[in-house]
């Protein structure tokens, strides 16, 4: 079983370099010697982890397992179990017939998807920045990215599922290729509700011209083919279309779960219902103001003001948002990376979400706080602020068609999806 499993992990790993071959960016034998013992160590510490169990795996994903495996798999889809939407709950019932370690197959699921992730992050950043050397960079900067790593090799998190749609997505829109587009950023949504932290971008795409209106009647056209399987197995069909609405209580009624979010400066403070539903109209009102900016500005976005764009939704909604818990800002970790690569600004954008991110990474995985969350708070309101300045550098002025806008290189990769 664990031969099985590691071996699973190398040909991932070999997945990870197939691409860069694809991609052309290992053309020299300079490049191949330094990426090659980065990417061996990104599988390698993936691979220390592997047998790592956390109280989320123990306590529910190991449970899910055998209850799928005691009863029929896929047949036991019909029955209510869990918090996750239809789409993951696909793999676990898969994963209840193989013979290898069900921790290994969750872990090994959340792997694959951090290359897929890598690949995303390296591709949109290529329609800003030219060089190969800069992409390979961001390439191998997201999957050692320590919360990246942390959150499907050592705790078993899928985050990086619905994170890698939804990027590709934002790629494939900017690409002009909008039903697919389309297609992965319902496929992110089906995974993890965590997706409408990112989705707000496809306003700002339909702005810019990426979209047409019917593009959007694709999106519940292709969430009803996701969950279908699921309503032929037997499932309710209203109840599996409305299967986030029922799982909103099970992300608790506290007003913060170690997260850096603006609760984090109230943490001695009553929970109430007032304090939850202000931070509720507060993030309405930040995405309300943040779309009329790109609507108003909507001949000025660049590739990198939507990156840009995509990154001030993934933070400052969950910033402003009650109840959020500790890995809700995964989509900001790597959208600033991506921002780090094409310009300066970003930089510091980057290593203060992983400073945030990571204080609550810690206080779950080790259970004790190393800094009080409102340092990571602090750190977000940061980054929310250099990422405006951003935007407002990159649509100030007047710009000629085209201007400032770097369509990646396709040779060698344009089929890839």
């Amino acid at each position: 079983m664990d031969l099985a499993a590691y071996t699973l992990l190398a040909l991932e790993g070999l997945f990870a370099l197939w691409l860069l071959l694809h991609e052309g960016l290992l053309k020299n034998r300079r490049a191949m010697l330094i990426m090659l013992p980065l990417l061996i160590a990104a599988f390698v510490l993936r691979g220390y982890f592997l047998s790592y169990e956390t109280l989320d795996y123990r306590d529910f994903l190991s449970k899910w397992v055998q209850f799928y495996r005691e009863n029929l798999g896929f047949r036991s889809l019909a029955y209510p179990l869990g918090n996750y939407n239809i789409p993951y709950l696909y793999f676990l019932c898969f994963f209840s017939y193989l013979p290898i370690r069900d921790l290994y197959l969750i872990k090994l699921l959340s792997i694959l998807f951090d290359v897929v992730l890598a690949f995303a992050s390296m591709r949109l950043l290529g329609l800003c920045v030219k060089d190969g050397r800069m992409k390979l960079a961001c390439f191998l900067t997201v999957l050692l990215l320590p919360t990246v790593v942390l959150n499907g090799a050592v705790w078993g998190q899928c985050d990086s599922i619905y994170a890698a749609l939804a990027l590709l997505g934002l790629w494939l829109a900017l690409e002009d290729r909008p039903v697919l587009s389309v297609l992965c950023f319902t496929l992110s949504f089906g995974f993890k509700l965590q997706a409408v932290f990112i989705l707000p971008i496809m306003a700002v795409l339909w702005f810019r011209g990426n979209y047409k209106l019917w593009h959007f009647a694709l999106f519940p056209a292709f969430y009803v083919l996701l969950v279908l399987p699921a309503v032929a197995l037997g499932k309710p069909f209203i109840e599996t279309l409305t299967l986030y609405t029922s799982q909103t209580g099970s992300i608790g009624t506290g007003l913060n779960y170690n997260s850096p979010s603006v609760y984090a400066f109230f943490w001695r403070s009553p929970e109430t219902a007032d304090a939850a539903n202000l931070g509720i109209a507060g993030a309405f009102t930040y995405m309300l103001v943040l779309l009329i900016f790109c609507f108003l500005r909507r001949e000025r976005l660049t590739c990198r003001a939507v990156i840009t764009a995509a990154l001030l939704f993934a933070v400052g909604i969950p910033f402003l948002l009650p109840h959020m818990h500790e890995r809700y800002f995964f989509g900001a970790d790597v959208l600033s990376v991506i921002l780090a690569f094409s310009c300066v600004l970003g930089i510091p954008a980057a290593l203060l979400t992983q400073f945030a991110s990571l204080l609550g990474y810690h206080a779950y995985l080790k259970m004790r706080y190393l800094l009080f969350m409102d340092h990571g708070a602090r750190a977000l309101i940061g980054v929310i602020l250099l990422g405006f300045a951003q935007l407002l550098h990159d649509t100030a002025g007047r710009i000629e068609k085209n201007e400032n806008v770097e369509k990646s290189s396709l040779t060698n990769g344009e089929n890839l999806l």
